[in-house]
């Protein structure tokens, strides 16, 4: 099942996608029409965790809910989780290859490397992506799966970490690499405003057998960049997620962006930055593809 946050008449609202018609089942007017018991936003959903998707299943083959779907064209998206309760959480150089290219094979990390991104960085598929040019002109594109944590949890066994995984995004990590270079660290030069695209949807566990075999490609211009798999992780979704957990609580609705493979534009000789105009697709075995165009 696919889950998403839609703006329709200037309202924030949410839905499951008809993945046959392609239309969008309008969950939040359902919960004002005829079913309380039904969640009003896409957190809340994510806090009921599994009971919400079997809930949805049996209304959806018992019910007649055709009044309630809206023509994906009629609606402005938003990000799956439009305002996150935290900084979304990232992990740095988890593919071989990309730590290669971003330095030596000394640059290849023995422990999970992990930074941040603002709230205020978040945007949606299919938006315009601020190219910041007052103040860089080396905005840089990172292809990558998300995990949506959907369970309380702290000092989370690795053999149980997939237990607290609610769903599966994708998420753009783009990077003013000069910013982070003259200031030594990643947070500013990723926390730039509407530079962490990310969905279109959140796709539930349950369709996704295995995070960590999944494709993953990045196109700039329809150009292939990034062609990788997740089985190359250096940290499988299971540690990164032990290991975040450590001493620290995960939350329903927390976001874990899982690292970038090779093919960044700052990897090639010379760099391949994005100019306005550029646009993105990330595509994501099982979930779908992520586009956005640099404004």
């Amino acid at each position: 099942m696919k889950l998403l946050t839609f703006k329709k008449e200037n309202k924030e609202q949410f839905g499951v996608l008809n993945e046959s018609t392609g239309d969008i089942l309008n969950v939040s007017q359902l919960a004002l029409n005829g079913h309380p018991s039904l969640p009003a936003s896409i957190l809340e959903a994510i806090e009921k965790g599994d009971q919400f998707i079997m809930n949805m299943k049996e209304l959806m083959e018992k019910e007649d809910l055709s009044s309630f779907y809206e023509n994906v064209d009629s609606i402005e998206w938003l990000s799956p989780i439009p305002k996150p309760q935290k900084n979304i959480m990232c992990v740095g150089k988890n593919y071989r290859d990309h730590a290669i290219e971003m330095g030596s094979e000394a640059d290849i990390p023995k422990n999970v490397i992990v930074f941040t991104k603002a709230p205020t960085t978040v945007t949606s598929h299919l938006s315009e992506v601020e190219s910041h040019s007052e103040i860089t002109n080396q905005l840089d594109y990172e292809g990558e799966l998300a995990v949506i944590i959907g369970k309380k949890g702290r000092s989370i066994s690795r053999d149980e970490a997939l237990e607290y995984v609610f769903g599966y995004t994708i998420i753009n990590d783009v990077t003013a690499r000069d910013i982070q270079k003259r200031h030594n660290q990643y947070f500013i030069g990723k926390s730039l405003d509407g530079t962490c695209p990310m969905g279109p949807w959140i796709v539930h566990h349950s369709a996704i057998e295995n995070p960590n075999q999944l494709n993953i490609v990045t196109k700039v211009n329809d150009e292939v960049r990034q062609n990788s798999n997740t089985k190359h992780f250096i940290f499988p979704v299971e540690e990164i997620i032990s290991v975040l957990s450590k001493g620290m609580t995960l939350e329903p609705g927390d976001i874990i962006a899982t690292g970038t493979p090779a093919g960044v534009g700052n990897g090639f000789n010379p760099p391949k930055f994005l100019a306005s105009g550029d646009r993105i697709d990330i595509i994501v075995e099982g979930i779908g593809t992520l586009t956005n165009v640099v404004k």
